[in-house]
């Protein structure tokens, strides 16, 4: 469905329209991102770059922006609705398309990069004026003006190198360049005679071998890693796991985990893995000294199990598969680990209780695991009686609690108040005593 290019026009016979924006939301976690699908047409309609909407919706929104004209795609971290999307570019096109004197999208803009302005004209009304420099996209468009080549948007186009070149030519040859009525220099696209050569660009090549992709990486901060768009989420789930234990064993082998929880679990987040990277640490942390290496890497298992119970149970597969991996050592020792993770907080009550109600062939056979479930049978069983001995005391607690109350206090106290009638009657002998005239 078409709209108008203007929105405060509601006649359907306005000549100008556009295509209704659409946006496809990308990923999840970390690496979540909004795809405008039809930027191009859009763009086209409003006889702007695609770039300049695009990096208008990265500004509003403070969030980062990937813009890739060669092969027509436009995305804005984060998920964002494409009616929201629509209307911040109604916000666009009242700041950097209609005009000011008529409201016509009939305007061009001009460039002055020595100036660091950029001026607007209008081919309906003949309007002439400066934009507002005060938006953040002003600076993207002296940077990126509209005759730039479209397959570079997004990138910071500078005109040093033609520049240098021009310093070599000789004065005749400056007479003969194009200049406006009032003196200054005729930008490059809006020239009425033939059209400027292009400005030689600097050497935007960049090395995307496997070994570098990887080293830039490293160079990363943990929030930058966080917010760098990669194609690593669109694999499947286990290739994602895979890459992820290749991440941690290089770690591992090369001794860099005590100290560095912080950067493995947003790696683990990056990836979207979080939840079942336990299995991965249980592969590649422990093995038949597994007591002693809980201890060690508590830290490390806390940052990723710590109010997470769905971590928490694919902990337990992992130990189940370690256990199996370790049988003669480990089999005896399945109380030890448990008890272990639970006095450490690695595990709590709830999904050990959990775990303890049934065997399950998920991780290993269904014989493995009813032998692991019958060595864990007295650990479980004193975790039941715990809680059981848990809620009678919260129970009695309850009870003194009534007991002590003031409006209870106050009842117990008439109750054990004595009779009325005795009472009164010594108040009244002893009154009697007092006042006898006879004895005077």
């Amino acid at each position: 469905m078409a709209l108008n290019v203007n929105t405060s026009v509601t006649d359907v016979f306005y000549r100008y329209k556009m295509p209704r924006l659409l946006a496809k939301v990308e990923g999840k976690g970390n690496g979540i991102k909004t795809v405008v699908v039809n930027m191009t047409e859009v763009a086209k309609a409003l006889c702007r770059p695609p770039s300049y909407p695009c990096k208008y919706f990265g500004c509003e929104l403070g969030a980062q922006t990937l813009m890739d004209g060669k092969n027509d795609r436009y995305i804005v971290n984060g998920a964002h609705d494409a009616s929201k999307l629509q209307d911040m570019l109604d916000g666009f096109i009242r700041k950097f398309v209609l005009c000011p004197g008529c409201d016509n999208p009939e305007t061009v803009l001009q460039v002055r990069e020595k100036k660091g302005v950029i001026g607007q004209s209008c081919k309906a009304c003949g309007y002439q004026g400066m934009l507002d420099m005060r938006h953040k996209l002003t600076t993207f468009i002296l940077k990126n003006p509209p005759d730039a080549d479209p397959t570079q948007s997004g990138k910071s186009l500078t005109k040093r190198a033609a520049k240098k070149g021009k310093k070599g030519k000789s004065n005749g040859d400056e007479k003969g360049s194009d200049h406006s009525e009032d003196g200054d220099e005729q930008l490059e696209g809006w020239s009425t005679d033939a059209p400027a050569a292009k400005p030689e660009l600097d050497d935007w090549s960049v090395d995307v071998s496997e070994e570098a992709v990887q080293r830039r990486q490293a160079e990363l901060t943990d929030g930058v890693k966080g917010l760098t768009i990669n194609d690593d989420l669109e694999k499947a789930e286990k290739e994602r796991l895979e890459i992820f234990y290749r991440y941690m064993l290089q770690r591992r082998d090369a001794g860099k985990l005590s100290g560095q929880e912080k950067s493995l679990l947003a790696e683990a987040e990056r990836l979207d893995v979080k939840d079942k990277a336990p299995l991965v640490l249980s592969e590649l942390l422990f093995n038949d000294t597994i007591v002693s290496q809980i201890g060690q890497h508590r830290v490390l298992l806390l940052r990723f199990t710590h109010d997470n119970k769905r971590a928490q149970k694919y902990l337990v597969g992992g130990l189940e598969q370690v256990i199996n991996l370790y049988k003669d050592q480990l089999m005896p020792k399945v109380p030890h680990i448990l008890k272990k993770l639970y006095d450490l907080d690695i595990l709590d009550e709830e999904v050990l209780l959990e775990w303890g109600k049934k065997p399950s062939k998920k991780y290993v056979s269904k014989e493995v695991s009813e032998e692991i479930h019958a060595k864990a049978e007295k650990f479980i069983n004193w975790l039941r009686e715990a809680e059981e001995e848990s809620d009678s005391d919260t129970e009695e607690d309850d009870d003194v609690e009534i007991t002590y109350d003031d409006r209870a206090r106050e009842i117990k106290e008439e109750k054990k108040a004595p009779p009325p009638a005795a009472s009164t009657a010594a108040p009244q002998a002893e009154e009697h005593d007092d006042i006898d005239i006879d004895d005077i």
